[in-house]
């Protein structure tokens, strides 16, 4: 479970990275290069795809931060946890969601994003 625990900080981490280049380079030590991410609002494959998704959405949220609500709950290569979005330097949560990660030797094969809190359009 600890390094589901250290997948799961190092992804939140990947979410909070805002350089494109650093951010790459973090998420291609992360996950596979068949690796996907999937929730309400994208689909995307691969490293660029995952780069360029998480980059949108940094553009979309500038100003805030993601951060684990409570603890990972994992077992075997599946972790799922809650997150939330939050303005940097405090404040109350913007979006709040739910994830289950699927690892493959030690890095993520697949991200499945479920939101439960999302501002109105």
């Amino acid at each position: 479970m600890s390094d589901l625990n250290e997948l799961v900080d190092r992804y939140l981490a990947v979410w909070n990275t805002a350089d494109a280049d650093a951010r790459h380079a973090a998420i291609a030590d992360l996950w596979t290069e068949d690796g996907v991410y999937v929730d309400p609002l994208m689909e995307v494959e691969g490293h660029d795809g995952v780069n360029a998704g998480i980059g949108a959405a940094l553009t979309q949220f500038a100003g805030h931060e993601i951060k684990l609500l409570g603890a990972v709950d994992a077992h075997h290569d599946i972790a799922r946890f809650r997150w939330e979005l939050v303005p940097v330097g405090g404040g109350g949560s913007v979006v709040e969601g739910f994830d289950v990660v699927v690892a493959e030797q030690g890095k993520l094969k697949g991200v499945y994003g479920f939101i439960d809190k999302m501002p109105a359009a």
